[in-house]
């Protein structure tokens, strides 16, 4: 394996460009591919980018605050001393891989965004513990762990599908968590990844050793401490400004609706209200208005390649759709599968349609309704094939830049720097995905 590693790190670093070109790049191939496969010309692809440029700004907009409240919240003294005192059983850089790894699988189980930032704000706290650790596997291993998110709580597609009223129940029906999150299939796949990632990641870091020495190109973001003088408030507007009590007061307020929120609605754990709890936690925890905001003001910092980048993938995303190229690749794999094969076909063609359209959801809205006309069509289990789709999209979220920018803004590095591992992961996880959807 250490060959296959070697070769495949040697190739992103030399050949992959930063995350923005590669967005570029991509821009470029989906507008070729738009004019030799669909009835799209130049003029018409060049529309349909600009259509969808602007599709995802709030979707930006979220993606930004998960990284800017989750620095925040990291940040926060008493925050920041439980994940340097969870990162103290980690005593060799094995241990620190795999812990890695597993915390952030867990987290990603209970909800994408929070196991994001949790992931990258461990591996960071992991990495200070054990410095000998390579921090690229570190900060690869927590990215790993967003593998199963959706084959978990906060899965896109199997929660559309057990929601009344969505928009593909008079082809399929409402699905229940039963048959799907639940079902032998997914919980063997989570199992296995959840159980074997830890291992498998243990053995990139032997191999990370050979790779190379010069570390002098990733860096561990220093621990960000207050070496300010603190000075006493003099006027009106600095004691409201060092004021705890205004602090509380709102925090207050923010937790009251996020016990009303989940008395309200259950476990309903989406990406606002992770936002949310994060934000009105850090105001509290950082006690001042001042304090939090000159974290903030450090935080956003991290953010500048989401905002700059989505937008991009929005476009690749406007000509994808609006052309019919996915619907192209989604009824070309659909047309040679059987009974048996459909989730599998599913599972391939939704990882290639995730590499150009990469979000849940939007990818459901595409491929979903020609994977269910084609499970019904074969008798094939169409909660299956549902899920064949939702791991596929997990699964090339590997070698997609789009969802590891949070991690990568947290932890200070560049694509470059973990895709080669990300690879090596891609390969090694199609294993129990396959094992599965064909055989459970």
């Amino acid at each position: 394996m250490g060959v296959v590693t070697r070769f495949f790190v040697r190739l992103v670093q030399r050949f992959l460009p930063d995350a923005f070109i590669f967005a570029i790049i991509l821009t470029f191939l989906v507008f070729v591919l738009g004019i030799l496969f669909t009835d799209s010309g130049p003029v018409k692809m060049v529309t349909h980018w600009g259509t969808g440029f602007w599709d995802l700004l709030s979707f930006t907009m979220q993606m930004a605050l998960v990284v800017v409240t989750g620095y925040v919240l990291a940040n926060a003294p008493i925050i920041k001393n439980f994940l340097a005192r969870l990162s103290n059983l980690a005593k060799t850089p094995g241990h620190a891989v795999m812990l890695v790894t597993f915390v952030s699988a867990i987290a990603c189980l209970i909800n994408y965004g929070f196991g994001l930032v949790v992931g990258a704000l461990f591996a960071i706290h992991v990495a200070r513990q054990v410095p000998s650790a390579d921090f690229r596997i570190l900060v690869a291993g927590a990215y790993s762990g967003f593998l199963v998110w959706h084959g978990g709580f906060s899965g896109s597609i199997p929660l559309t599908v057990a929601t009344p009223g969505h928009f593909l129940e008079k082809d399929m029906g409402v699905i229940p968590v039963s048959e799907t999150l639940f079902s032998p299939a997914n919980l063997f796949i989570v199992a296995a990844l959840v159980l074997t990632l830890p291992i498998f990641n243990r053995f990139l870091m032997k191999s990370s050793n050979a790779i190379y020495q010069d570390r002098s190109r990733w860096v561990i973001p220093e621990d960000s401490i207050d070496t300010k003088e603190v000075v006493t408030p003099a006027t009106p507007a600095e004691k409201i400004e060092n004021s705890v009590i205004v602090s509380m007061l709102i925090g207050i307020m923010g937790l009251g609706f996020i016990v009303y929120h989940f008395v309200t609605k259950g476990f309903d754990l989406n990406l606002n209200i992770v936002n949310f709890i994060f934000l009105f936690l850090g105001i509290m925890l950082h006690k001042t208005p001042k304090q939090f905001l000159d974290t903030v003001t450090n935080g956003v910092k991290n953010a500048g390649g989401i905002i700059i980048q989505f937008p991009f993938y929005a476009g690749i995303m406007g000509m994808v759709t609006f052309s019919g190229l996915s619907e192209e690749m989604a009824l070309w794999f659909a047309s040679f599968a059987n009974e048996q094969t459909l989730p599998f076909i599913s599972f391939i063609s939704g990882g290639l349609i995730n590499v150009f359209v990469p979000s849940g959801g939007g990818q459901w809205a595409v491929q979903g309704p020609i994977m269910i006309e084609a499970a019904a069509a074969i008798n094939a289990d169409i909660a299956k094939t549902a899920m064949g789709v939702a791991w596929g999209d997990a699964w090339t979220n590997m070698i997609q830049p789009f969802w590891a920018l949070p991690a990568l803004a947290i932890a200070g590095l560049h694509i470059r720097d973990i895709m080669g591992f990300c690879v090596m992961i891609l390969f090694y996880s199609f294993i129990p995905i396959t094992i599965g959807l064909l055989l459970f």
